[in-house]
């Protein structure tokens, strides 16, 4: 298996847990075998494929719960891919990545999408490796021919082949979609003179469907970093909506500002600099976060799941 320098964005196309254990724990024995610092990030039961294919060499490698601390798409690169690589500058650093999985929601799709299309921007350049696993035989055609559109190399039982369909771009902006209108919902309009008042809304909403202490501050802080946003950069004032969706309570604001940089959110800032932070605390504390955004209007979803573990990640 050649690697493509000096980054390196590779999908494992596998079809049963024999390939997955194969393919991985070589990638991961090539890195250590190199000298090279490996991490595997992948959903629990997948991480135990590894680890035990691994034996004794698994304690040579971080091994990260991404159903955990990839719960929320717009966390894992910089609470997981960056966490990692920036710890280890010099030389090259191997990561495995499985950010989709069978399960994963409709609503949750089109960010882990995102994602996938975004560690091309966010590594170019570095010398790092990072392999993304698709069970191929559970997840739907229409996830795995985007990951085709993801990944500029593809792996599977047959070898190694680039892309055909590489366009990481187009991805961003197709699932960058006005998203569907809730049935019922708590609205508030606000500006500088009342900014409280939407964190209260929005507190007082999740208290009334079981949310306490720690994970209520949560939602409280990441209102508060979405209204601030919108009174600095969406024209001086948002509206914020509340509800209730399945399992989850959804915090909606929305205002006249247009984020341009895609990477917004989604990169790790040293807490010593000066500058704003708010969209990444925001991914770090929700369960979930979808954005649309175009010229004269963006609309910030954060999603918090009701049984989450407090504070999984970040």
């Amino acid at each position: 298996m050649t690697l493509a320098g000096p980054f390196s964005h590779p999908a494992l196309f596998y079809r049963s847990s024999g390939e997955y254990v194969a393919a991985t724990t070589a990638f991961v024995r090539a890195g250590l075998t190199a000298g090279e610092p490996v991490a595997v990030a992948a959903p629990a039961a997948n991480l135990a494929l590894i680890a035990d294919g691994l034996g004794a060499d698994a304690a040579a490698v971080r091994l990260v719960d991404m159903s955990r601390a990839g719960r929320n798409p717009g966390r894992i690169l910089p609470a997981v891919l960056h966490d990692f690589a920036d710890a280890h500058p010099g030389g090259r650093v191997r990561i495995i990545g499985e950010p989709i999985w069978p399960g994963r929601s409709a609503t949750e799709y089109p960010a882990c999408a995102q994602h996938e299309a975004l560690i091309n921007l966010s590594f170019a350049g570095r010398h790092v490796t990072i392999l993304c696993p698709y069970d191929v035989a559970a997840l739907t055609p229409e996830v795995v021919e985007e990951a085709t559109r993801t990944h500029p190399v593809l792996w599977d039982d047959e070898g190694e082949r680039p892309s055909a369909h590489y366009a990481p771009g187009q991805v961003v902006e197709e699932h960058n979609r006005p998203f569907p209108e809730p049935a019922e919902y708590l609205a508030l309009r606000f500006d500088h003179t009342n900014l409280s008042a939407a964190r209260h809304l929005a507190t007082r909403r999740a208290a009334l469907l079981g949310f306490a202490g720690d994970r209520l501050d949560d939602i409280r802080l990441v209102v508060a970093e979405l209204g601030a946003n919108s009174l600095d950069h969406g024209g001086g004032a948002g509206t914020i909506r509340v509800w209730a969706e399945d399992d989850r309570l959804v915090c909606e604001v929305s205002d006249r500002g247009h984020i341009r940089d895609p990477l917004a959110g989604r990169r790790p800032v040293d807490p010593r600099l000066p500058g704003s932070r708010g969209l990444l605390i925001v991914n770090l504390l929700a369960d979930l976060v979808r954005v649309h955004t175009r010229p004269g209007a963006t609309v910030v979803r954060a999603y918090f799941d009701r049984a989450a573990a407090p504070r999984a990640a970040g």
